[in-house]
């Protein structure tokens, strides 16, 4: 008998742009579903930073909330520091060393945290005195900018784009796997595609599960 499956499968990488806060557990559960997907379709995932503190700081927001977004800059800093020093191939190991400790093992201390990602790394210990510091500030601000410009202040993070189409989210909680994986990221790329569509949403019932194998 002929074999006659049509292997629709993508030969050709697909351009992917992700913004995120290493602060996010959210963000942090959609990077581990882009990451499921890349295993499994040809994508060519450029990891970039953005800041919650940024996203809300002129938002009505309760000033204790803003506090901890404003220490929370430690990680966008470090991140886009080491980007400037490094180049964009250090952005996503970084991503995967702080989400490790940040989200997996919920180590709250940057002043832990960071020396250790660093070590770990083999990254000069010298860039986390910029995570405290000022320096890098407009580099981060306009990395965020270009993520946020795509889709609009009345989002979060991640923000994605697939080939110039620009979505927030999707807020996931676990990260799915296998074809399960592939069936979302379909859904998802085909609804933001339309250009008309704007929202899909329901109370979140979960917390961010993770996945400790990852």
């Amino acid at each position: 008998m002929t074999d006659t499956t049509v292997d629709n499968t993508p030969t050709t990488p697909t351009a992917v742009d992700f913004w995120f806060d290493p602060n996010c557990p959210w963000a942090w559960m959609t990077s581990r579903w882009v990451g499921e997907v890349e295993g499994q379709r040809p994508l060519d995932v450029s990891w970039h930073v953005m800041s919650l503190y940024v996203l809300n700081e002129h938002q009505d927001v309760p000033e204790d909330y803003k506090e901890r977004l404003a220490r929370g800059q430690v990680y966008p800093r470090l991140v886009t520091a080491a980007r400037l020093r490094l180049g964009d191939d250090v952005v996503k190991p970084l991503y995967d060393a702080l989400g490790e400790h940040i989200h997996h093992r919920q180590e709250d201390d940057p002043a832990v945290v960071v020396p250790a990602v660093l070590e770990e790394l083999g990254l000069d210990a010298d860039l986390a005195e910029y995570a405290w510091s000022d320096e890098v500030d407009a580099a981060t601000r306009e990395s965020h900018r270009d993520g946020i410009e795509r889709v609009g202040q009345d989002v979060g993070t991640p923000v994605i784009a697939v080939e110039g189409t620009a979505f927030f989210g999707p807020v996931i909680s676990p990260a799915p796997k296998g074809q399960q994986a592939l069936d979302l990221w379909d859904g998802v790329v085909a609804a933001a595609r339309y250009p008309g569509f704007f929202e899909l949403k329901r109370s979140r019932t979960v917390g961010p599960i993770f996945d400790t194998t990852d």
